[in-house]
């Protein structure tokens, strides 16, 4: 196996629990926060898939699809058109307010499917390219996939947990 195909099962499982943790919550339940201070499943997905986005757009030199494909238009956030949820105060937070699953899930399939395509033409040498100068030792393409995928998969668990604790509420 190579370790682009490593690479494309990690970030379809991303996916999975994405739709997992989205599916069946109306806009209560994905924007209602546990606490002042936490974070809503809303916010949580918007953010994951706003750190994907932003950041394989920068490494494969692609414009991002929030921009491209208009969804910072239909999300409609009063907030900075590049922003991606890093440093958001509790205020920030809740800015980040949906109507609807769909718009989450449709967001990240748009920015998953780029993905895809980015990771599929993918070669081996590719994965030691520098792509970020900004840090010491300067980041490689790898490195930054494999960040992105950690970040992504603590941010759906911490989606999950947050759906967990509003069921297990409810009930």
């Amino acid at each position: 196996m190579h370790a682009k195909d490593v690479l494309i099962d990690a970030y379809g499982r991303i996916r999975e629990e994405v739709h997992s943790v989205v599916e069946g919550l109306g806009p209560e339940n994905l924007n209602a926060r546990p606490g002042p201070e936490a974070n809503s499943v809303a916010w949580l997905v918007w953010h994951l898939t706003r750190v994907q986005d932003d950041h394989l757009a920068d490494a494969f030199g692609l414009e991002q699809v929030w921009l491209a494909q208009e969804w910072e238009q239909r999300f409609g956030l009063d907030l900075p058109r590049h922003d991606n949820g890093y440093g958001h105060t509790p205020a920030d937070v809740a800015k980040v307010r949906v109507d609807s699953g769909r718009l989450l899930t449709g967001y990240y399939d748009a920015v998953h499917e780029r993905s895809l395509t980015a990771l599929r033409g993918l070669a081996a040498k590719d994965l030691e390219q520098v792509v970020d100068t900004r840090w010491d030792p300067p980041v490689t393409l790898g490195v930054r996939l494999v960040s992105v995928l950690s970040d992504d998969l603590q941010h759906v668990g911490q989606a999950a947990y947050v759906r967990g604790l509003l069921q297990s509420a409810a009930a």
